[in-house]
């Protein structure tokens, strides 16, 4: 099965073939664009709104813009899509199966999710289908890559997320490989490609001669070292009163939070107060203020980016501290 982008269920955005394979993968699309639009007051740097006031009347005023015309119904939308992927695979058929289902060879494409943010994002929809497509293909054409001990990295995902790509494999299929992060929120390891992820399983760990354990630890030290990946310092502004930081637009943004000790950096600067939130999978959003008025901003601009996104993460507050991430209730 082949579930890519789009949101009804955390279980969608997994690509897997058949279990012959033994593979898992995301096609979320890598450095994708910040999915928010509200004007002039929210900048993909670091400051987002100067008042919490401001922040707060620009949510409520944005709304989804409608623009290029795509099908409404799931059939006609599965049938464009699968025209889609078939400019990028011309060596194996691509076939409509059903409303929102597509198989392409041994593989087999889940829409639900794309749909659902076409329904609400037409005018990002073009963007959006022409990312799936891509991943599609780079999946497909990947399928017998062998695994890169150098291209592992960790993502952080919820454990409902996890809970459900588990299931939805089969009771043969090799084991996910989550570490608990906080409550609700794990680290998986991932073998990073240009333009997806694939969840490492323990089958993969045979092949790579690693145990659990020692694959985390490999995962924490390539991100570590991950090409393109900044130091933290160079990508978050300080956050000063009534203002919102964000770092966003590549994929491995939210894995920066298992990296806890570069964010000491920040909240030193930030008088010790650091609240962030990692609201979609390219996205973190972070306040230097404990006041209840801007953990209430930060809490409602992540509820609000999470139902916009295409590829939405968790809405759960981490406040830090010199031992650990703790959970903002």
């Amino acid at each position: 099965m082949l579930a890519l982008t789009g949101r009804m269920t955390e279980s969608a955005g997994v690509l897997h073939p058949s279990w012959a394979a033994d593979q898992v993968l995301e096609s979320w699309p890598k450095r994708i664009r910040q999915v928010l639009d509200m004007g002039s007051a929210m900048k993909s740097s670091a400051v987002l709104c100067q008042t919490w006031c401001s922040l707060v009347l620009t949510m409520a005023l944005t709304l989804p813009a409608f623009g290029q015309e795509i099908p409404h119904d799931e059939t006609t939308f599965t049938e464009y899509v699968a025209g889609q992927i078939r400019t990028q695979i011309s060596d194996a058929p691509v076939v409509a199966q059903g409303p929102l289902t597509i198989k392409v060879g041994g593989l087999q494409a889940n829409l639900d999710r794309i749909f659902a943010f076409c329904r609400q994002n037409t005018s990002g929809c073009p963007n959006e289908v022409a990312m799936y497509v891509k991943g599609v293909a780079e999946t497909y054409r990947s399928q017998a890559a062998p695994i890169s001990a150098d291209a592992i990295r960790v993502v952080v995902r919820t454990s409902q997320y996890v809970q459900q790509v588990q299931n939805s494999l089969g009771a043969d299929a090799p084991s996910l490989l989550p570490t608990p992060f906080v409550d609700g929120l794990v680290l998986l390891p991932v073998l990073d490609t240009p333009t997806t992820f694939r969840l490492l399983s323990s089958k993969d760990l045979k092949t790579l001669s690693l145990s659990e354990p020692e694959a985390q630890q490999l995962a924490l030290r390539n991100l570590r070292t991950a090409l393109g990946l900044k130091p933290l310092m160079e990508v978050a502004k300080v956050a000063r009163s009534g203002q919102i930081g964000s770092i966003v637009g590549d994929s491995l943004n939210p894995s920066r939070l298992a990296l806890f000790d570069t964010w000491a950096p920040l909240a030193q600067a930030q008088g010790g107060k650091l609240i962030v939130a990692a609201p979609a999978t390219d996205a973190v959003f972070y306040v230097g203020d404990d006041a209840p008025i801007a953990i209430d901003a930060l809490r409602t601009l992540a509820r609000n980016v999470m139902a916009r996104a295409p590829h939405a993460l968790s809405d759960i507050l981490l406040r830090w501290t010199p031992t650990g991430w703790e959970i903002v209730r």
